[in-house]
């Protein structure tokens, strides 16, 4: 009996193609509404569905699809005689193929203005019936609901005349997870609207944090563990990710990235591209030991790495410009274990594939996000997750970009045009260091960094011991707290080590002790009204 093929597509690329492949092997073709007239007008003899079923189409099209020879021939199944026996009885044709993508919700809701009525009739019911259908039939059915499936399928109906078991049961796999991305996207968006705020608005009112939560992540790849060695871990990646983030990057070179690897090279990431002037950022344990700007990625690497040459030993450095030759010898006479940057020179790559040891550097080549009026646009995650006992917090991600008019100078003395720079420099990077945080900032560089203290006085003490360490004078630096000062000792330990200036959010209770202190002191203080807990 010649195969027979179910074709019900709302996005029709290549379906003419394939439909016309399709025929070519003999393959009876079964179809509805606009894809039978598409194939029809092409010359294609079809089957429109409701010829086939002998039941019309009917309201509206909402019911087409849901018949019993069309769920019959779907699900029956081939080796059970009792199944053959009753499609037999009633006259039901088996479906050998199954070929669906469904009613666009998800680029239907996206959209600016969407009605709830809009939303609600791109919202398929037959489609994903049958694809379950076809689905769970998978040792019988073919069922493919993506057009990168076609040539899989194509090449070995060619070939054999039939399906393999095991592409078959890739599709089945692919078909269920559409179905659940597809329902996910609904759920989310029909959970988030406020139904009260919502009357008699042409678009729905839609809150931030819908009532049921559909996290939906595709396998990247296995890791060899997770954070510890007895610790299982895989790496997943959004269905949509924001360009220019981490889970775009290519690996040129080097070892398989670890658990580790990958969450120290988001924190390197996510801070290098938040500057718009050549950058770069050593990253060790999730903090930023050196951070610097220069007027290009060798100054700014070099910079960077005077902050913390200890720390920046086995660190993940990140650029926000190209690597160029000069760069890659400098970056060469450390040990790093992961490098980031939007691009490589022939001379750079060559530095890295010089000798064995290092070509197990871990090189990744990420392009930097266009840029544009959203986060999205801009490569920042809109929402951060956090796993917590049998639950999950959810907060909007910390994307705000301080500027030097939202500044508010509390103390008599006034900040010169390079202590602001200077300021904002530190504020920047105070925002991607581990609470308590405490950055000391000069000409475009991390000074001292003192990070995930339980004491805001600790955090500060150790960026001191590190920047003498170093080699390096707080004199006159920039010194950024991530969130107030509760008592006037924490100003003083940080104008005690050198700085001059100071930035930190307000807030607090004495707010006027830690500005008078510094009228005191004879320190410049500012208040960027907004803090920058990361924890």
């Amino acid at each position: 009996m010649a195969q027979t093929a179910l074709i019900s597509v709302s996005d029709k690329t290549g379906i003419l193609e394939f439909a016309q492949a399709l025929h070519a092997l003999g393959i009876k073709l079964l179809s509805t509404g606009g894809t039978a007239k598409l194939l029809a007008d092409a010359g294609l003899p079809v089957t429109e569905v409701a010829d086939h079923t002998g039941f019309p189409e009917m309201l509206d099209g909402r019911v087409k699809t849901l018949h019993p020879k069309i769920h019959g021939g779907l699900l029956a199944r081939r080796d059970l005689p009792a199944h053959v026996a009753a499609i037999k009885e009633h006259g039901i044709d088996t479906i050998d193929l199954l070929i669906v993508n469904l009613y666009p919700f998800e680029s239907t809701v996206a959209k600016a203005g969407c009605t709830l009525e809009d939303a609600i009739e791109n919202i398929d019911i037959g489609g994903p019936a049958m694809v379950r259908s076809a689905a769970k039939n998978w040792k019988d059915v073919g069922v493919l609901t993506d057009a990168a499936q076609y040539p899989v399928a194509l090449a070995e109906l060619k070939a054999g005349g039939k399906l393999s078991d095991k592409t078959k049961f890739a599709f089945s796999v692919a078909a269920f997870n559409r179905i659940a991305d597809y329902d996910g996207a609904i759920s989310d968006y029909l959970s988030a609207i406020d139904f009260d705020a919502s009357i008699g608005q042409p678009a729905p009112t839609r809150t931030l944090f819908p009532a049921q939560s559909n996290g939906r992540f595709v396998k990247v790849q296995d890791l060899r563990y997770g954070e510890n060695p007895h610790q299982q871990a895989a790496f997943y990646r959004d269905l949509h990710p924001a360009p220019g983030s981490l889970v775009s990057a290519k690996q040129l070179q080097g070892k398989e990235l670890s658990y580790n690897n990958i969450a120290d090279a988001d924190a390197a990431w996510e801070c290098v591209k938040s500057f718009d002037v050549p950058a770069c950022v050593i990253v060790k344990h999730a903090n930023p030991c050196g951070v610097a700007v220069g007027k290009d990625a060798n100054e700014a690497y070099g910079k960077a790495f005077k902050t913390d040459p200890t720390s920046a030993f086995g660190g993940i450095i990140a650029f926000n410009r190209p690597v160029d030759g000069e760069t890659a010898q400098a970056i060469a006479k450390q040990f790093v274990e992961v490098l980031m940057a939007p691009g490589y020179t022939p001379e750079a790559l060559a530095v890295f594939q010089a000798t064995k040891v290092k070509l197990n550097v871990r090189v990744l080549e990420i392009a930097l996000p266009p840029g544009g009026k959203t986060d999205w646009e801009n490569g920042r995650n809109l929402m951060d997750v956090k796993r917590v006992g049998s639950g999950l917090l959810m907060q909007t991600a910390d994307n705000h970009e301080l500027a030097a008019s939202d500044l508010k100078v509390v103390t008599k003395k006034q900040p010169t045009p390079q202590q602001l720079q200077d300021l904002l420099f530190a504020w920047k990077v105070a925002k991607f260091v581990k609470s308590n945080a405490i950055v000391f900032c000069a000409d475009g560089m991390t000074m001292g960094v003192g990070a995930g203290q339980m004491s805001r006085l600790d955090s500060a003490r150790i960026a001191s011991i590190k920047a003498e360490h170093a080699g390096l004078s707080l004199k006159g630096t920039a010194a950024a707290s991530d969130a107030f000062f509760p008592f006037r000792d924490g100003l003083d330990v940080v104008v005690d080590a050198g700085a001059s200036s100071v930035i930190q959010p307000g807030g607090s209770m004495r707010d006027q002790e830690v500005i008078d202190a510094a009228d005191e002191r004879g320190v410049v203080m500012v208040l960027s009204g907004v803090r920058h807990f990361r924890h």
